[in-house]
C-alpha cells in the first residue's frame, strides 16, 4: 500500500518541542529514476560512497577510476539528481545507549485519514523512533525504535507509546541478534 499523507500545521504554543531528527528525503528521490540516466561509472560511484562517504573527492576518484574534476562534476550531478540524499555518520548504537531494537506492530481502531494523520504526526514525536511504515496486512504501521534496554523501553510503552492516537494495537517484537543490517541499496549493474 502507498499513500501519501500531508501534515496539518501545528499551534506553535500547544505543540511539544519536536524532537531533532535527519532531513527528510528529497523531493526527486521518491520519484523513480530513470535507468539510462545513470551509467556504470555513476554505479561505481555510488556503490563506493554507500560503504564509506568520508572519502575524499581524490580517493573517490581514484577508486572509481576518474580524475579528481571529473569525479567531483559526477558526485555534484548525481546530488542534483536526487540519488545522493544526504551524507550522515552512522553511529554505533550500543556506544551511544541505543543497543536494544525493537520492532513494533501497531494497529490502529480506524482507517480513516484523519486517524492516519493523527498517528503519523505523533510517532515523530516518539523517542528513539528511528523509521515508522504504513504498511500492508494485519498492521497498519510497523515501528523501529531504539531505546537503551528493556527497562528503558517499558517505559517509552507506558510513557509514549500508549499514548499514540487511534491504537487500538501495539506488538512489540525485541530483536535477539543483529543477523542483517545494511544501509547500502542495490544497485543494477
Amino acid at each position: 500500500m502507498c499513500a501519501t499523507r500531508t501534515r496539518k500545521p501545528q499551534d506553535a504554543a500547544s505543540a511539544p518541542a519536536p524532537r531533532p531528527a535527519a532531513a527528510p528525503p528529497s523531493q526527486a528521490a521518491s520519484t523513480a529514476m530513470p535507468e539510462a540516466s545513470i551509467d556504470r561509472t555513476d554505479r561505481a560511484i555510488l556503490r563506493t560512497l554507500q560503504r564509506d562517504a568520508s572519502l575524499s573527492n581524490v580517493a573517490l576518484a581514484s577508486r572509481v577510476h576518474l580524475s579528481p574534476p571529473a569525479c567531483l562534476r559526477r558526485v555534484e550531478r548525481l546530488k542534483r539528481l536526487g540519488l545522493i540524499d544526504r551524507t550522515v555518520a552512522l553511529l554505533h548504537p550500543r556506544a551511544v545507549g541505543a543497543g536494544m531494537l525493537v520492532m513494533i506492530g501497531v494497529v490502529l481502531d480506524r482507517s480513516t485519514p484523519e486517524s492516519f494523520a493523527a498517528f503519523e504526526e505523533a510517532v515523530a514525536r516518539i523517542s528513539g523512533c528511528m523509521e515508522c511504515h504504513l504498511v500492508t496486512g494485519e498492521f497498519d504501521y510497523f515501528m523501529l525504535v531504539r531505546t537503551r534496554d528493556s527497562d528503558s523501553f517499558n517505559r517509552l510503552h507506558a510513557e509514549q507509546l500508549l499514548y499514540l492516537p487511534g491504537v487500538r494495537q501495539v506488538r512489540s517484537f525485541m530483536a535477539l541478534r543483529n543477523v542483517v543490517s545494511t544501509t547500502e541499496l542495490p544497485l543494477a549493474i
